[in-house]
């Protein structure tokens, strides 16, 4: 099989085009065939420090294909089965830059009828985004039609792929969503994906439009940028409300005002998807799939969420444009189409 590789750290020139033997699934593993993969920054940050003392990486964390093999203890019904996948090559070497993968039975989750693109725009993102919508004190575990329905969501950069993702999930679940940007074009992305109120932050004053429209604050602060919003944060939240940072856009540290946010006993929740709670993860998975088999998730720039699709072999073009932060989603074309 066609796989991408590298086996030191370093810039996109450590990835190489090799041919691998196609990997084995062994007990509790699915064998997938990948028809599209999805590009994260965990991609390149990780190949940056590079893999394991002596060992080798296959980039990649989501992807969506057909399954083609099971191991052992596996239902062999899921044979032929479309599927997406998520968090690949987390602590393994098999990453989603391949025309194959394996990947223990819980990590590929039923695509249906959706696209291949789709399935590969999941995972992390998504997860994330999830994380972030329900780790505050006074929200739900789980998502669902309704399940915020009495609730206000303030995504700081809304037209990111996370931002997207906690767009999409939580109209679905039916919060009131309010979004910032930087720009009119990507308001009009944000917008698509189903934001009710986009606000400009280089244009207006986001706590005095966040109030209005909320005067009470806002339940859940999806924060890409604590570093430069701590300030906006702290002035929207509402009584019992969390700031859920996912990033560190702008600044790997923050300074917070002790009294004001002990007041209304705040919360600020760090996330990363990869360590997060097992349990809290496996409820994502589960909740992720019931909004794509309800088809209240979309991808393409008309749901706000650009595809921007490479080769395989233009790997390392893929990992140079979400190092500059292009908008969008970026994929890898590995082999089947739909």
């Amino acid at each position: 099989m066609r796989a991408i590789v590298y086996e030191r750290g370093g810039d996109v020139s450590v990835l190489r085009l090799v041919d691998r033997p196609v990997p084995e699934p062994g007990p509790g593993e699915v064998l997938v065939r990948l028809a599209v993969a999805g590009v994260n920054p965990t991609d390149w940050k990780s190949r940056r420090q590079g893999p394991a003392a002596g060992g080798w990486q296959i980039p990649g964390q989501d992807g969506a294909g057909v399954v083609e093999a099971v191991g052992e203890g596996v239902d062999r019904a899921l044979t032929g089965e479309r599927m997406w996948v998520w968090e690949a090559a987390w602590q393994r070497p098999w990453g989603t830059a391949a025309e194959y993968t394996v990947v223990p039975v819980r990590q590929a989750v039923p695509l249906g009828d959706a696209s291949f693109d789709l399935g590969a725009c999941l995972g992390i993102p998504f997860l994330t985004a999830h994380r972030c919508l329900t780790a505050g004190e006074f929200v739900p575990d789980a998502l669902h039609a309704g399940a915020l329905a009495d609730h206000t969501v303030l995504v700081q950069g809304g037209a990111g792929a996370v931002g997207n993702a906690a767009i999409q999930l939580a109209r679905w679940a039916d919060a009131t969503v309010l979004a910032t940007v930087s720009s009119p074009e990507k308001a009009q992305l944000a917008a698509a994906a189903g934001a009710d109120h986009v606000i400009n932050y280089r244009e207006q004053d986001v706590v005095a439009e966040v109030r209005a429209i909320a005067p009470e604050g806002v339940h859940t602060i999806v924060e890409v940028s604590a570093a430069r919003n701590a300030a906006t944060d702290v002035q929207v939240l509402r009584s019992g409300g969390a700031v859920c940072v996912y990033a560190d856009d702008g600044g790997d540290e923050v300074t917070l005002p002790i009294r004001p946010l002990m007041a209304p006993n705040a919360r600020w929740q760090f996330v990363l998807v990869y360590t997060e709670p097992k349990a809290a993860k496996a409820q994502a998975v589960t909740d992720v799939a019931a909004a794509v088999a309800q088809g209240a998730i979309r991808v393409g720039e008309a749901a706000g969420l650009p595809l921007h699709h490479h080769p395989l072999d233009a790997t390392a073009a893929a990992h140079r444009a979400v190092e500059n932060s292009v908008v969008g989603r970026v994929l890898l074309t590995t082999t089947t189409s739909e």
